[in-house]
């Protein structure tokens, strides 16, 4: 056997096993005293950030759910179904982010499994596109505020005696969610404008054709000119 190999299952033997006074096997680590001095996030800003995690999850689900219900062969709306499930995988990655953040911060050592408490959708049906588009920018709507709202509290916690900004997590806030945030809300705005032209002037028809341009892009307009 190669001796790096060896090596490796020493260490993997040395970290994965301790054994108690009564010789017990344990598959635990020990936990090793680290210095706290870098732990400076407060107490609130902690769960406002934890609580945004479950805000991202049921986000997912929505969307997860929509995109499920647009799939439905009695609806079939593959457009739509794509850009939910797409926003999903969004939401997803969001809520990643911010374990990803506070375990840099040196939090989440203990009770992980608390910050997901079973994210279940806001609806599971939607009579039209264009009404799961209005709820869908709701949706972002309200994400939006808690992610303010997480600013404004990391910026000052409010704990007696003590006032303090969080200089990095207000930033990383700005810059990693508020930004693509408010531009997506934009965006649902302006789809949800188009499709209701569309549907005053083509009725089911023009849900039809919205749907074609989410799933084909541009190209299936420029087709459309042209045919």
């Amino acid at each position: 056997m190669n001796p790096l190999s060896i090596f490796t299952i020493g260490i993997i033997f040395i970290f994965a096993f301790n054994t108690n006074v009564q010789g017990k096997l344990q598959c635990k680590a020990p936990i090793v005293d680290i210095p706290k001095d870098w732990l400076d996030m407060k107490d609130p800003c902690v769960k406002k950030v934890q609580a945004q995690v479950q805000e991202e999850l049921t986000a997912a689900m929505t969307y997860f759910a929509m995109g499920a219900h647009f799939s439905k062969d009695t609806i079939n709306r593959p457009g739509f179904a794509q850009f939910f499930f797409d926003s999903a995988t969004e939401e997803r990655e969001h809520a990643t982010k911010l374990i990803h953040y506070l375990l840099m911060r040196g939090q989440l050592t203990t009770e992980v499994g608390q910050l997901i408490r079973d994210p279940a959708p806001l609806a599971e049906i939607w009579p039209d596109g264009i009404t799961a588009l209005k709820n869908a920018l709701k949706l972002e709507a309200h994400v939006t505020r808690k992610l303010v709202d997480i600013a404004k509290i990391c910026e000052d916690p409010g704990q007696e005696g003590e006032h303090w900004n969080d200089y990095h997590i207000v930033d990383w806030i700005a810059n990693e969610y508020l930004d693509e945030q408010y531009k997506g809300q934009r965006q649902l705005a302006g789809m949800i404008s188009n499709l209701g032209k569309m549907i005053d002037t083509n009725g089911q028809l023009g849900e039809f054709l919205f749907d074609k341009k989410l799933l084909f892009g541009d190209d299936f307009v420029k087709d459309m000119v042209t045919a």
